[in-house]
């Protein structure tokens, strides 16, 4: 069996952020979500206990994000914004033309895009797939989940400033 691992592009800004928010959900909202469900438990019947039921999504929800924040640290690359060259690639803004509207986005993970209001999209996504490596001027398609097929050009490639 093979995994593969992918590596996530991080401001430290981003990085620092995503560490602090592990740390707090490995020690004080562990022990705080263990205290609601041992609260829940005491109040009697479980298969009938909301609360119970409802601390353990929450437990549920939070080990999911837990894993999830473990393996981007893990496998993050850290540093500034890759140099806008004129194209595409993790970690800058993307002006294009898609399906005959234009969009201004960032290429990446969306931890990294923090309190920005772009839109993110993964470089894993059929768009992300569809424009690394092309360059101001380029053309493409992509081909979306429903198998339609959507009409990309790019007009800007920028470096990302946090």
């Amino acid at each position: 069996m093979t995994t593969e691992t992918s590596v996530t592009w991080l401001t430290q800004e981003a990085y620092d952020r995503l560490a602090a928010e592990l740390d707090t959900l490995s020690t004080v909202a562990r022990v705080d979500i263990a205290n609601k469900i041992e609260s829940a438990r005491s109040e009697g019947d479980l298969k009938e206990n909301a609360g119970y039921h409802a601390a353990k999504e929450e437990q549920g929800k939070m080990e999911a994000r837990i894993r999830t924040l473990t393996l981007l640290l893990r496998t993050a690359e850290v540093g500034h914004a890759p140099e806008s060259k004129g194209v595409v690639e993790p970690g800058t803004i993307i002006t294009a033309t898609i399906a005959g509207d234009q969009s201004r986005f960032l290429i990446g993970s969306r931890e990294i895009a923090g309190d920005s209001d772009l839109d993110v999209y993964s470089e894993k996504s059929p768009l992300g797939e569809a424009i690394i490596g092309l360059k101001v001027g380029a053309k493409t398609s992509y081909e979306t989940p429903n198998g339609k097929q959507i009409a990309v050009e790019i007009h800007l490639v920028e470096t990302f400033t946090g």
